[in-house]
């Protein structure tokens, strides 16, 4: 049985859908003020592996991952470049799309906009008006978390250290892993100047980031979805912010599951503009570096361990991938007959038959594609040394094994289909 580790609970449970067969899953997108960087598809890829082995496993998957192009940052972009907001979201956009194609990526068809879910975000935000858990405030709408029985639950934060004073946070967002103890803004009221803004029943302005997920999710999902995921950064604030949005709105729990992946680091450094450390996929991909090489880097390490890029543990992450890849097309692509060293199939096909067996172990202990990808290496060695040259009926079968593991991995096999 599939076990994942749940930040809720602080455990590994075993993996049970709402509706048997089916599986709802939110993952965050990229916020369209910057591109986004190789740390940002770590966290798309864990997610992907994700979506990929449910798939696998047989399980219809029904995923929601959104693009947010209304916040503070995205003005203040704008008004630092001498653009429109739409015409930034639509560039980075473009980026991700590209990369995403580039790293095998599997997207939804359709992916929901913050700037398309308006109309969600104004009903939500007048629910929680009538309720008394939001409320105005010099134009602008905020959310009272002392009014949500549970609040930062997911954090696990200690309430009692609460303010007894009103607090506001009027920003969409805060930099660093820091809790705001105070009410958040669900909603702008618009200013003379406001490059984005919309007439509503709320009257003229734009929800904020802490509205937008919630929207997005409502919208496409519904309240109640299988598992939620992001990056370790969501841990603070904003997924219990959704949380209690959703929460308070449909009186049940909103996800069964919730799933952070760890940061990538650059030479041991955290990236950042000031360290002028960022680095995009283009980056790597200039330096000799293929797409097979970058995804298998970013997904061979455990999703919830820091992984770190530097010029070594690529070189090193990209010959062992392409180590396996060389001893797949040598068993694959000479296949002889039956020999007194290879007396035929039966004995072959067992070693054949444990690649699956061995890979989906380790990928029902939390997705573990390193050990999984080591133990897959591991036996092609065995049939290398003990069965070569595998029989044509072999060949088949192995072909078929690892064809159905690289609908998860996409990096086994040369020319694989998305």
């Amino acid at each position: 049985m599939l076990r994942l580790y749940n930040t809720m609970s602080r455990s590994k449970e075993n993996f049970r859908p709402l509706k048997e067969g089916e599986v709802k899953i939110f993952t965050c997108g990229p916020s369209t003020y910057r591109r986004p960087h190789i740390g940002n598809y770590r966290t798309f890829l864990y997610e992907d592996i994700l979506v990929r082995y449910l798939e696998y496993l047989g399980y219809e998957v029904k995923r929601t991952i959104n693009l947010t192009d209304v916040e503070d940052k995205m003005l203040e972009e704008a008004v630092a470049l001498g653009k429109k907001p739409e015409q930034i979201a639509a560039e980075v956009a473009e980026h991700f799309h590209r990369e995403t194609e580039t790293l095998k990526i599997k997207l939804p068809p359709k992916i929901p906009r913050a700037s398309t879910s308006i109309d969600q975000a104004v009903h939500l935000i007048q629910e929680l008006l009538k309720k008394g858990l939001a409320y105005w405030h010099e134009n602008k709408v905020f959310f009272d978390p002392l009014k949500f029985k549970g609040f930062g639950k997911l954090f696990r934060l200690d309430m009692s250290r609460w303010p007894k004073q009103k607090v506001r946070f009027k920003k969409d967002t805060y930099n660093g892993r820091r809790w705001n103890r105070g009410d958040f803004v669900l909603w702008h009221g618009y200013q003379e100047g406001d490059l984005s803004y919309w007439d509503t029943e709320l009257g003229r302005g734009r929800p904020s980031w802490n509205i937008q997920d919630p929207a997005m999710v409502t919208e496409s999902l519904g309240f109640q979805i299988d598992i939620n995921c992001g990056g370790i950064d969501n841990i603070y604030r904003h997924h219990d912010y959704n949380i209690a949005v959703i929460e308070s709105l449909s009186g049940k729990e909103y996800a069964n599951y919730y799933l952070h992946g760890e940061h990538l680091v650059i030479d041991g450094r955290t990236m950042s503009k000031s360290l002028g450390n960022i680095r995009y996929p283009e980056d790597l991909l200039n330096r000799h570096i293929q797409p097979h090489h970058l995804r298998f880097f970013l997904i061979y390490t455990h999703y919830r361990r820091k992984l770190n890029l530097t010029d070594t543990s690529l070189t090193r992450s990209a010959e062992y991938v392409d180590a396996i890849r060389s001893l797949i097309r040598k068993l694959v692509q000479q296949p002889g007959p039956a020999s007194n060293r290879n007396p035929g199939d039966p004995q072959a096909k067992k070693v054949i038959r444990g690649i699956r067996r061995c890979f989906e172990s380790q990928m029902n202990d939390d997705l573990s594609v390193g050990r999984g990808v080591d133990g897959i290496y591991q036996m092609l060695r065995k049939l290398e040394s003990s069965f070569f040259p595998l029989t044509p009926e072999a060949v088949r079968q192995l072909t078929a094994e690892l064809s159905a593991i690289d609908t998860v991995l996409q990096v086994l096999l040369e020319g694989a289909s998305r």
